[in-house]
């Protein structure tokens, strides 16, 4: 498949660019790369708009099967931009308003679309970067990545989602200590506790999580993220009501082509080839 390289904050292939992303896809894999190296590619307002804006792109673009995150440099993010807020001075209210707006938007459309998404987290994931990563699907760490909360150090309350996943994925004790201690977990702890899935040589990050990327965009897309869909809502429903949004999950997967694929794949022993649909 040709590479395209996104250079625009409308869900067309502008020529207008990104300032602080960079958005390729290849081989039905998007990779969103954080571009604020000299910030640690810290997230300001500009910088959570144009992810909202990516986000879009990656539901809407059925080209689109699977995406990866990263940062360039040497940091996946480092958070928020806090030297930006200290100018905002008495509008910094508003400012952090308009930001959480644009990032919790792109959080939600990245947890909610199909395409499953991976971050690939080089360096160090602090405070909504750390965030960030607890929010895909997969996560694939360097060995030198370092992970904290950060927020309370600067006097702040978590936001980026972490409230919601963090501790559904290491559990409420240990989540209340990452928020209130601010404790900085190495590669090895994040993936003991649960926070990441697997670690890599940090010049392999990237490709390793492209790798996993491709592998998965060749799988049953809708699929995907139907079940995403459903671990999301185990959160706040009982026992029947999950079951039964199961039921509807599978019977539409069931009539669907890759639910049709993988049946008769299966009885025929053969690989399935799926479509994403």
């Amino acid at each position: 498949m040709v590479l395209t390289i996104i250079r625009g904050l409308d869900l067309t292939r502008s020529t207008k660019a990104l300032n602080n992303l960079e958005l390729s896809v290849k081989n039905n894999v998007a990779v969103i790369t954080l571009n604020r190296p000299k910030a640690f590619n810290a997230l300001d307002k500009e910088t959570s708009f144009e992810l909202m804006k990516v986000s879009i792109r990656c539901h809407e673009d059925p080209e689109i099967r699977a995406a990866v995150i990263t940062g360039s440099g040497k940091a996946f993010c480092a958070g928020g931009d806090l030297p930006g807020f200290a100018t905002a001075g008495d509008q910094v209210s508003s400012a952090m308003l308009e930001m959480t707006t644009y990032l919790h938007g792109a959080i939600s459309r990245f947890a909610r679309m199909s395409p499953p998404l991976v971050s690939a987290v080089n360096g160090v994931a602090a405070g909504a970067g750390m965030s960030l990563a607890c929010s895909t699907d997969l996560a694939i760490a360097g060995e030198s990545a370092k992970f904290t909360m950060a927020y309370t150090k600067a006097g702040l309350t978590p936001d980026g989602s972490s409230t919601f996943f963090l501790a559904r994925l290491v559990g409420l004790r240990r989540a209340q200590e990452l928020v209130l201690t601010n404790r900085v977990l190495s590669a090895e702890e994040a993936l003991d506790w649960g926070l990441i899935n697997r670690i890599v040589p940090d010049a392999e990050v990237l490709s390793s999580s492209v790798k996993l990327a491709e592998d998965l965009a060749l799988g049953p897309t809708e699929a995907f993220g139907s079940a995403k869909r459903l671990l999301l809502a185990s959160a706040g429903d009982d026992l029947e009501a999950q079951m039964e949004r199961e039921t509807r999950a599978i019977a539409n997967a069931a009539k669907g082509p890759d639910g049709k694929e993988g049946i008769a794949a299966f009885v025929a022993k053969r690989s399935p080839e799926f479509v994403g649909r």
